[in-house]
This record gives C-alpha cells, sequence and structure tokens, in this order.
C-alpha cells in the first residue's frame, strides 16, 4: 500500500511541522469544528421524547450516582433497554449539572468530539495516512446524520458506545502488532463497556475480521505490517476466527439481554404485524435510503414512520439490484481492499438495526447510520485520494473541494441542531417533511394536551388515529381527553384498545390506572380497585395507582387502608399531591401532628402549593 511520506524537519522547525505536533494540531481541529457546530445545542431543553424518561422524570437517574443508583441500572429494563453504563452517565450529568439541560447537552457534544479525534488517530495508526484519515474523520463530526445522535440527550447511549467501540479497535490494533493475554483483555473490556453502554455494537467481532483484511493485513498478505517489518507469519485464517470467539460470546450474550429488555418493554414487534417479505423490503429500501443521506443530507427527521403495506415491485427490485451491484463491484477490486472493508461495514453494522426483527415505530432512524457510516467516508475518501495520486493531482487542488464540503456540512449541522431546540418544534418539523406520520401526530398531541390545549392536542390524536387506529399513544391520550371532558364511555373505549392491543407493558400499566379513575367517577369501585391492582402488578411503582387504591379505600372509610396506600405512594416517588392525601387521611384519622408536620413539609419544598392543593381536593370529590 503507498502511503505518503511525512517530511523530516530539524529540531528547529516550525510550530505543528513534526508529525506529532501535527497529529495535535489536526485533533484541535476536529474538537473545534465539532464544538462550533454544535454550539447551538447549549440553547436546547429537554424533549418530551424520551429525554423526560431518561432524566426530566426519572427519580433513579434525578438522584445522581448512589449505591441504589448504581443497582438500579444493572437490574433495569427502563425503556426497553438494558445499558448500565448509559443510566450511570445520565445519573453522574445530574450529579454535575442538576436539570439544566445545557450541561447534559454538552456531554454530549464533547463526546462526539473524543469520538472524531479517536476515529482520526484510529486511522492514521492503522493505516499511515494523516490526511484521508483527517477527512474521514472530519465527515464523522460534521455530518448532519449525526445530529441526531449529539443533540438528543436520551441518545448519549450512541456517542459512549461508539467512543469504547473505537477504543475497543484501536486496542485491536495494538494487540494484533504483539499478541499477548493482557492486550486482548484490554479489546475484550472496551468491548464490554461498549455493550453497557448500547448494544449497537455487537458486530464488534465482525468488524475485527474486516480490520484483518485491511488496513492490518492480517489475511491474505500484503499490508501496513508488512511495510513496517512486523510481518505476522504463521497466523492462520482458523486461529483468526477462533480468536474471536470470546467475543462473540459477549455478543451472544449481550443479544440475549437486549431481546429480553425489549421483549419486556414491548418495544419488539409482533412478528405478524409486520410480514416477513416487507420487512425484507424495508430493510433493503432503508439501505439505499441511508446511503441518499449520506451523499445528500436532507429531510433529516427524527421518526420515519414504518409502512404497513408493501413498496411498489419495482421499488424494492431496484434496490435490491443496486445492493448487489455495488457489493460485487466492491468485492471484485481486490486491490482496493478498503472498498470492500467499508462497504461491508457499512452493510454489517446496519444489520443489528435494519428491521429484521422490528423494534420500535421506525423503518429507519439517523442515530443507526453513526457508526455504520464511517464504512461509507472510509470508502469515499480512499476512492478520491487513490484517483487523485494516480491523476498526480496536487493535493492543494483537492483542499478546496474539502474544505467546502466541510463547510457545507457543518453549515447543515449547525441548522439541523435547531430543529432539536424544543418538543414543539421538533414534531412539527417532522409532519413537515415525512407523511403519514401517526407517531408525530400523536407526541404532538401530547405535548399540546400536557400544555393544556386540549382541543388542539385532540385534533392530532384523531389524525393520528385516523392513520393508524390501532395506534396506542393516541388512544391512551384522546382517553384522557375524553376523560376531562367527563365523556367516561369514550374515555373507557381508548383505555380498553390500549389494554386489548398494547405490547408496551408501562402503557397497558398507564391504560388501567387510568381506567382505574374513570370507573371511580362511575362509582364503580369494585372495577375501579381491580384496575388499580393490575397497573401495579405491571409496574409496581406506579404511584398513581397507589394513591388511586388509597382513594378507593377512603371512599369505603377505610382510613388506615388510605394512609398506607398514601404513604407507600410517597415513599415510592415523593410527590406533593400524595403527601397533601395522606396528612389529610392522617388529620380524618386524629393523627393531628404527624398531618400536621406533612403539610408544613410541603408548604416549605412545593413548588406548586395551589396546584397541589386543587388537585388534591378534585381526586377527593371526583366519585
Amino acid at each position: 500500500m503507498k502511503r505518503l511520506e511525512e517530511p523530516r524537519f530539524s529540531s528547529s522547525s516550525r510550530p505543528f511541522q513534526s508529525p506529532r505536533s501535527r497529529t495535535l494540531l489536526f485533533c484541535l481541529l476536529l474538537t473545534v469544528a465539532v464544538l462550533i457546530s454544535y454550539n447551538p445545542v447549549t440553547n436546547n431543553g429537554f424533549l418530551r421524547y424520551d429525554d423526560d424518561r431518561y432524566i426530566a422524570d426519572n427519580l433513579h437517574v434525578r438522584a445522581g450516582v448512589t449505591w441504589t443508583t448504581v443497582k438500579w441500572a444493572f437490574t433495569t429494563y427502563e425503556v426497553a433497554n438494558w445499558h448500565p453504563l448509559t443510566w450511570l452517565s445520565h445519573a453522574l450529568d445530574c450529579e454535575l449539572f442538576g436539570l439544566k439541560p445545557a450541561g447534559h447537552h454538552y456531554m454530549n457534544v464533547l463526546l462526539h468530539a473524543v469520538n472524531a479525534v479517536l476515529l482520526f488517530l484510529l486511522l492514521q495508526s492503522a493505516t499511515g495516512f494523516r490526511w484521508r484519515s483527517l477527512m474521514v474523520a472530519a465527515l464523522f463530526a460534521l455530518h448532519p446524520i449525526n445530529v441526531e445522535s449529539v443533540a438528543w440527550i436520551a441518545e448519549r447511549k450512541n456517542v459512549l458506545s461508539m467512543m469504547f467501540f473505537l477504543l475497543a479497535l484501536y486496542a485491536y490494533g495494538w494487540y494484533a502488532r504483539r499478541p499477548g493475554l493482557g492486550r486482548y483483555a484490554t479489546v475484550a473490556v472496551c468491548f464490554a463497556l461498549a455493550l453497557l453502554s448500547k448494544p449497537q455494537v455487537i458486530t464488534f467481532p465482525f468488524v475485527l475480521l474486516l480490520w484483518d483484511y485491511w488496513p492490518l493485513g492480517r489475511v491474505g498478505g500484503s499490508d501496513s505490517f508488512a511495510e513496517r517489518g512486523q510481518d505476522l507469519f504463521g497466523w492462520r485464517s482458523a486461529w483468526l476466527l477462533l480468536e474471536k470467539l470470546p467475543l462473540l460470546l459477549l455478543s451472544a450474550a449481550s443479544a440475549v439481554v437486549t431481546m429480553k429488555a425489549q421483549k419486556a418493554g414491548g418495544a419488539v414487534k409482533n412478528l405478524s404485524e409486520y410480514s416477513f417479505l416487507l420487512r425484507l423490503e424495508t430493510a433493503a429500501i432503508s439501505y439505499v435510503r441511508y446511503i441518499g443521506k449520506a451523499f445528500w443530507p436532507a429531510k433529516l427527521v427524527g421518526l420515519y414512520p414504518h409502512p404497513d403495506k408493501l413498496y411498489p415491485a419495482w421499488q424494492a427490485g431496484a434496490a435490491v439490484v443496486l445492493l448487489i451491484l455495488v457489493t460485487a463491484w466492491a468485492l471484485r477490486c481486490r486491490k482496493q481492499r478498503y472498498l470492500a472493508v467499508g462497504w461491508l461495514w457499512f452493510l454489517g453494522t446496519l444489520v443489528p438495526m435494519i428491521g429484521l426483527v422490528q423494534v420500535g415505530l421506525q423503518a429507519m432512524a439517523d442515530r443507526y447510520a453513526y457508526l455504520p457510516f464511517i464504512g461509507l467516508f472510509l470508502m469515499s475518501i480512499w476512492l478520491a485520494g487513490e484517483w487523485a495520486d494516480a491523476r498526480k493531482i496536487s493535493p492543494k487542488w483537492l483542499a478546496v473541494p474539502a474544505v467546502a464540503c466541510l463547510l457545507t456540512l457543518g453549515t447543515l449541522t449547525y441548522r439541523q441542531v435547531g430543529y432539536w431546540h424544543d418538543t414543539q418544534s421538533f414534531w412539527l418539523r417532522t409532519l413537515a417533511l415525512t407523511h403519514d406520520n401517526y407517531v408525530a401526530e400523536a407526541n404532538l398531541g401530547e405535548f399540546l394536551f400536557n400544555q393544556g390545549r386540549s382541543d388542539e392536542a385532540a385534533n392530532h390524536f384523531r389524525a393520528a388515529l385516523a392513520i393508524r387506529p390501532q395506534g396506542m399513544i393516541a388512544n391512551l391520550n384522546l382517553g384522557a381527553y375524553e376523560d376531562r371532558r367527563g365523556n367516561l364511555p369514550a374515555a373507557i373505549d381508548h383505555y380498553q384498545m390500549v389494554i386489548n392491543h398494547a405490547g408496551d407493558v408501562g402503557m397497558r400499566a398507564t391504560a388501567y390506572g387510568s381506567l382505574g379513575f374513570v370507573y371511580r367517577q362511575m362509582g364503580q369501585s369494585m372495577k375501579a380497585k381491580q384496575c388499580f391492582e393490575t397497573a401495579l402488578t405491571l409496574a409496581p411503582e406506579r404511584t398513581r395507582a397507589m394513591i388511586g387504591l388509597g382513594l378507593v379505600a377512603q371512599d369505603s372509610g377505610d382510613l388506615a387502608a388510605a394512609v398506607r396506600w398514601y404513604s407507600r405512594a410517597v415513599a415510592t416517588q415523593p410527590g406533593d399531591v400524595a403527601s397533601l392525601l395522606l396528612a389529610q387521611a392522617l388529620q380524618r384519622e386524629g393523627l393531628l401532628a404527624d398531618a400536621k408536620a406533612i403539610y408544613e413539609r410541603v408548604a416549605r419544598s412545593s413548588p406548586d402549593l395551589p396546584g397541589a392543593q386543587k388537585e388534591a381536593e378534585s381526586l377527593l370529590s371526583s366519585k
């Protein structure tokens, strides 16, 4: 492999002329480019789209890094994921910044900058090409498709897992130069940390096989090691496969735990919901759409809805033919090993997220490109570099289009960050750029409903159900809207739809709890009690169901039982409303000192005491 020779300089050379100082300069430039392009993120807030469940409303995370939080992080399947290191990362942010979004956002930005620098150092170390490595890293740093992974706080798991993935790959190059148990253990530890952050990196052992082929050249001869006088004669393909076995076992264990978590959270869609043919078509077309967004990053949104029916035959067929042709071309160009490595990197690392086993509501997602696009960037830059070398084009002429490309991408990224500013603008943009997006309609409606704009919200809920009548979020929230209006039969119908069809356990628990309050309003205390108990069976920490059981007990005159349920609610998740209900029940039982102490505590700490009192009175009277 041809390499660019580094010029030799005397000890009196100007600054940044030695190879080491130039590498440092490039690392600083990458960092500055990321900080400038993502600077608007400091004005962004928490999105009511997982940011609430991950941080703002998550009491375990908000408690900071405590032993209780650590135990919870390693045992919970909350939000249908098992990523304990990510939970602890968010908890550390809360320890450092509280609930100020700017700090949480900037940690994501800093991690992305670290990833860009690591990618540059990794490629330069493995290939010997400084400028090409810099360009790949710069494309990764500034491409707007990565905004979702950086500007969305809940995607901390993406940037965190990528950091450990790159460290593991860097450590593998170190190990491959002089194999040893300690060095291999370093690779395994970094890989394990990546899996503990997000299981998207389970294809890492297969990436190592590609890395063995190029640039390490541990398969089939010529490569960097031979050129550096460190040829690894005697390594056989069978050993290279066996060498990956412990890492494959880590991947397999992570896959099992991940599927268990996704099923527990209801994120894995029933395979009968989307036929196997539809999932295959969606995968092929999504691959092509990802390639399109790599070279023309337009209309990037937070959610691309999954289709419900098969694509036109010509569209699916064209996508398959294109993928086959590019694969054949990349494999045929054996002298340009980077083509096969880059292409198979792109195809392979996307497999866990391509939808053959459908997880979530999306056909594709920008965040899924964070790791795979490195393969496309690598192919493009190395191909352009060799084309220029063959024609003896001066690097100065290449610098002009390269800088223009990076400035364009940086500007697009700067603008894209602004679209993640707040929940309303986020979903409005998604609706403007997609069609029949029932998820965006439902989520925008939920945001408006929580803002007190109920009628506007209801219009979006109905629009979502017009697209997809079995949409769970829309049914749940339209039930709450009808409940608030006093149209209880309609509310029951929507809640029952969620109970009967929702795969998400938490959503079913919410529906049961809400249905319990409806039955209580209708005077059907036994049905209400059954609903609250079922909600707690599904979600044992659901405090609203505990409050409901306390209200049912209080309605029947059993103040002792009411006190127990209110006390349990306060102990599980301290809240003003539950505390006020507990104080009122204690007062009615004659425990005036205890009741007074609770009232005084709530009065001192409540951010909205009149609002909490009004809600408590409303709950007591709505029967």
